[in-house]
């Protein structure tokens, strides 16, 4: 079952502008940067900023393989099986009808 939307990444033109912007004129708060992504609190969702990356939607999940497995059957279309992330978590994203990107998450305990 799909508890909350975690994540939201948005891809930007420059990371610089684009955090200058969130900080400066929406003011919120950045929570992580590194070289090529930083991250905005927004209401206990967390805004990602990606240069040249794909809009993507991450939603949390109690049981990623079980959800994976589900959706499988139902004809989801996956561009990724369940793998380990380097950030602590595990994902697998897939699209909609429409070639919208979502992302499954879970975290490891």
């Amino acid at each position: 079952m799909i508890r909350k939307v975690n994540h939201i990444t948005f891809p930007v033109s420059d990371l610089g502008s684009a955090i200058a912007f969130y900080e400066g004129v929406l003011g919120l708060k950045m929570t992580g940067k590194w070289s090529n992504y930083a991250i905005f609190d927004v209401g206990g969702v967390e805004f990602g900023l990606e240069p040249g990356g794909k809009q993507s939607i991450f939603l949390l999940v109690d049981d990623l393989e079980r959800e994976y497995q589900n959706m499988v059957e139902m004809n989801v279309h996956f561009l990724t099986p369940p793998e380990d992330q380097p950030w602590g978590g595990r994902a697998a994203t897939f699209t909609d009808p429409d070639g919208n990107r979502f992302t499954l998450v879970q975290f490891n305990e």
